[in-house]
């Protein structure tokens, strides 16, 4: 690799948009308590109600509310059918009793109140209504609400051919999908993944390997399966077999709670096709994303063999103590199918795909030590289990870490890759590489200083002295770059390709 040694000045251009957090954007969300006593004690309270108090509260409800939510009378039926096996002679009930105790069980929760930020931009699968030098995108967002808990945002707008985004207005409303854990599944993939899951501990003293016992379970549940299956045939092919008499039964439960746990991460979310995408969220549904889904790095996949761009973005997983990384996919962003992601170097907060095969393999940047940039290759995309060092940090303003800042690009010059670099004080900037087309091992090139630094006006915020994107593009000879002040709120800038490309190469 050339460092650069004399680097020229590139002209970045900041421009005036700013997206802050909005307090007022909310979802609704089931409010439940983990004792039933609790649970039963606030339904009697509610059954107390005469019934002309009841209608009088539901349509108090209904007018408070209608305007924050769509479809509020099925949002409360909805919740309170979390609670209904605990309430007593269910089927006398009216409508608006059922929905006064769906109140009683509903939160609302305010899905960027802490912080908007971390914004990936693709092109818009429709393009059609704008000038041939405009371009339709889709930014995606890190909303963090009220326990650090983050979900995924996303607004639509247009670039001009100077590459100024102009954003459409943002609905009033914010909605949750339907999540389908239903989907199909392949038994061949799925007998994958668990096996790279590996085997719990075993009792101690178990005299067969953990290996043969896994085996045993797991071929004793898909065995009973078709090579496609669904979340409830799953269900009852792991009742049948717990219900045989196995010698180590707590183990053997332990073995199946793991598949269910593998399938419920594995699901789809739908939105309603009538919904802006302004008011679309992707909350947490797994366990494994229970606090949260972080910096989702989307990018339009172009597989040869479809015709379609293929939308995958890789996101973050944490669950209070354990981070993973996902896969989202996408043809329309209305629906969206979750893969977990396995393999030996899966466990990253920075794997970021390449928008296309390289060298009829599956490509991905990665940072899983925490530290260096690494390059990863794959027959599949839910498996990576091989890793090359691509660069340790070099630079003082990069000294602590480096990782990516989103997907390459595909220039005529080589893949340009964005990343960001952490240094003195933990303050992050944003820099750029340069890397072979047919073999992305090669770094050609890569600058020696930031190509973005925190200003004074972004060194403030939720976490100080950070400016950071998740995915960058090329539009009109213009790198468009939207990126996020010190976790707070979203910026954009512009910087020509031209000038950059040249100075990555010296020229």
């Amino acid at each position: 690799m050339r460092t650069i040694a004399e680097q020229t000045e590139i002209k970045v251009e900041r421009q005036d948009m700013r997206l802050a957090p909005d307090a007022t954007r909310v979802i609704t969300r089931p409010f439940l308590f983990h004792t039933e006593p609790r649970i039963r004690l606030i339904l009697e309270r509610i059954a107390s109600l005469a019934e002309d108090e009841v209608d009088h509260l539901c349509d108090q409800l209904i007018r408070d509310y209608s305007h924050r939510h769509k479809g509020m009378h099925d949002i409360l039926l909805n919740h309170y059918r979390e609670v209904k096996m605990y309430v007593e002679n269910e089927e006398s009930l009216s409508d608006k009793r059922r929905m006064v105790i769906g109140a009683y069980f509903t939160m609302e929760y305010a899905i960027e109140s802490a912080a908007l930020f971390n914004p990936s931009i693709v092109a818009d699968p429709d393009q059609s209504g704008i000038a041939s030098d405009q371009k339709r995108v889709i930014l995606s967002l890190r909303a963090v609400g009220e326990g650090h808990i983050s979900s995924i945002e996303f607004r639509k707008g247009v670039l001009t051919s100077t590459g100024k985004l102009h954003l459409d207005s943002v609905s009033g409303f914010v909605a949750t999908p339907r999540i389908r854990k239903d989907r199909l599944y392949n038994k061949h993939l799925f007998r994958l993944k668990i096996q790279a899951m590996g085997a719990p501990m075993p009792f101690p003293d178990h005299e067969t390997h953990a290996s043969q016992l896994g085996d045993e379970v797991l071929n004793g549940v898909l065995d009973q399966l078709d090579d496609q299956f669904n979340y409830d045939q799953l269900c009852e092919a792991i009742h049948n077999f717990q219900m045989q008499e196995h010698f180590y039964q707590a183990y053997v439960n332990l073995l199946c709670e793991r598949m269910m746990l593998l399938a419920r991460s594995n699901y789809e979310v739908m939105f309603s096709e009538d919904s802006d995408i302004s008011e679309r969220v992707i909350f947490p549904v797994s366990h494994s994303e229970n606090h949260g889904i972080e910096d989702a790095r989307f990018v339009c996949f172009h597989d040869e063999e479809k015709e379609k761009c293929l939308y995958l973005a890789t996101y973050t997983a944490y669950d209070g103590q354990n981070v993973l990384t996902h896969i989202l996919e996408t043809e329309d962003f209305l629906r969206f199918k979750v893969h977990t992601v396995n393999g030996r170097f899966s466990n990253s907060k920075g794997m970021a795909f390449f928008p296309r095969r390289v060298n009829g393999q599956y490509a991905m940047i990665s940072r899983f030590d925490g530290e260096n940039l690494y390059m990863m290759y794959s027959d599949n995309m839910h498996f990576w289990d091989e890793a090359e060092l691509l660069r340790a940090p070099i630079h003082p303003w990069e000294f602590t870490q480096i990782g990516n800042c989103g997907s390459p690009m595909e220039t005529e010059d080589g893949w340009l890759l964005i990343t960001h670099g952490v240094g003195a004080m933990r303050r992050y900037c944003i820099g750029a590489m340069l890397l072979d087309l047919d073999d992305p091992t090669k770094v050609i090139a890569a600058l020696d200083r930031p190509l973005i630094v925190p200003d004074a006006e972004e060194r403030e915020g939720y976490v100080p002295n950070v400016v950071y994107t998740c995915g960058a593009l090329i539009h009109n000879g213009n790198l468009i770059l939207p990126y996020a002040v010190s976790d707070s709120a979203v910026r954009m800038a512009t910087v020509p390709l031209d000038g950059l490309l040249a100075t990555l190469k010296g020229v």
